[in-house]
C-alpha cells in the first residue's frame, strides 16, 4: 500500500475511553521517534507483520478516529480496538473498600489496559529500562531507534520511525550500542530476544498474560521477573503481571494505599485483595496523578531494577 492511500475507521468503544491515559504505558520521553503527542491526537508508529505502519489516532466525544499509511495499514487498523483496551474484562474488580482508590478508580474510568500485540517492541523497550534511569533509557530508545528504524510511511512528523526489525536488532554493531548508552548485559539481553522474535511473538496466542506468557517470556536469557511482566502488561494486555523488583513501585503502593513505604513482599500483600488485577490497580494508582512524597533532594543514582 502506498502512502498516499490511508485507511481510516471509526472505534466506538463499549465503555468510556480516556484516549491518554490508556496509550500513556507507551510513552517512551518527548524524543521518542516511535510515538508523539500532538494537540490533534497522538501518532505512533507500528512494526507489523505486513510491513511498516504510522497510526494517527483522535478523540472526537466517545469515539475515535483512527488513520493509517503504509504497507501495515491493514494490520494497525484492526488493532486499534485491542490498542485501546477492548477485550479487558475487570470482571467483578471492587476496590470499594479503600477510599483512595475507590474515588482514583471513578476518576481514571476512562483508563483501559492496552494490548499492542507486539512482543519484540515492548520487550526490547523493558530492556533498555533494566538498572537504568528512564532518562537514559529513552535516549538509548531514541538513539538506537532513529539510527535503524525505517522512515515513518505517511505524513508523520518529521523524525518519527518505526521500531527496526528483529534482523536489524542483531545486527547492530557493539559500538553503536556502547554509544547509545546501553550495556554489553542489556545489548545481549535485546539480541537474545531479536534471535527469537518469532517465538515471543507466538506467545500472544496464549491470551492476555498469565504464568504461562510469563515463563516463556523469562526463558530469553538475561529477562527476569520486572522485564517479563514489563512486556506482557503492554504486549499482551496482562491486567495482572506486576513488576516486582522495580526501584520506585513499592513505595508508591505503600504510601497511596497505606500512608508509609513498603517493599515487594509488603507491595503483593497490600496487592492481595484483587487477584487478577494487580496490575490494573497499579494503573489506577499511576493514572490517579498520585506521587509519593519526597523527602530530600532528588535521587541520581540509576534506578536498580532487577531484570
Amino acid at each position: 500500500m502506498g502512502d498516499a492511500e490511508p485507511l481510516r475507521t471509526t472505534y466506538a468503544p463499549a465503555a468510556p475511553l480516556d484516549l491518554k491515559l490508556t496509550l500513556r504505558p507507551l510513552s517512551r520521553g518527548a524524543q521518542d521517534p516511535t510515538m508523539q503527542w500532538h494537540p490533534a491526537g497522538v501518532w505512533r508508529t507500528v512494526p507489523t507483520p505486513e510491513g511498516a505502519a504510522t497510526l494517527h489516532l483522535s478523540q472526537r466525544g466517545t469515539t475515535i478516529d483512527a488513520v493509517a499509511w503504509g504497507d501495515g495499514a491493514e494490520w494497525a487498523i484492526a488493532g486499534v480496538p485491542e490498542l485501546l483496551g477492548d477485550g479487558d474484562d475487570p470482571g467483578d474488580f471492587d476496590v470499594s473498600a479503600n477510599p483512595f482508590l475507590h474515588d482514583a478508580y471513578r476518576r481514571t474510568s476512562g483508563m483501559r489496559l492496552l494490548r499492542t500485540g507486539r512482543v519484540l517492541e515492548m520487550m526490547i523497550a523493558a530492556i533498555f529500562e533494566q538498572k537504568v534511569t528512564g532518562k537514559e533509557a529513552h535516549l538509548a530508545w531514541s538513539r538506537l531507534i532513529r539510527k535503524h528504524g525505517e522512515v515513518a510511511p505517511g505524513p508523520a512528523p518529521a523524525g518519527m520511525r518505526v521500531f527496526p526489525s528483529a534482523h536489524a536488532w542483531r545486527m547492530i554493531p557493539s559500538w553503536e550500542w556502547h554509544r547509545a548508552g546501553v550495556d554489553s548485559q542489556r545489548s545481549r539481553t535485546a539480541i537474545a530476544a531479536a534471535s527469537v522474535a518469532h517465538g515471543l511473538e507466538r506467545t500472544l496466542a496464549l491470551g492476555r498474560g498469565g504464568a504461562d506468557v510469563l515463563g516463556k517470556l523469562r526463558s530469553v536469557p538475561g529477562v527476569g521477573v520486572w522485564t517479563a511482566a514489563e512486556t506482557s502488561q503492554r504486549a499482551h494486555g496482562d491486567p495482572d503481571a506486576l513488576s516486582i523488583g522495580d526501584y520506585h513501585l513499592p513505595a508508591v503502593v505503600g504510601w497511596a494505599l497505606v500512608g508509609k513505604p513498603v517493599d515487594d513482599d509488603g507491595m503483593l500483600e497490600l496487592l492481595s485483595p484483587w487477584p487478577g488485577n494487580r496490575q490494573r490497580v497499579m494503573r489506577i494508582i499511576e493514572s490517579s496523578g498520585f506521587a509519593k512524597p519526597r523527602f530530600g533532594p532528588r535521587m541520581t543514582i540509576p534506578e536498580h531494577r532487577s531484570r
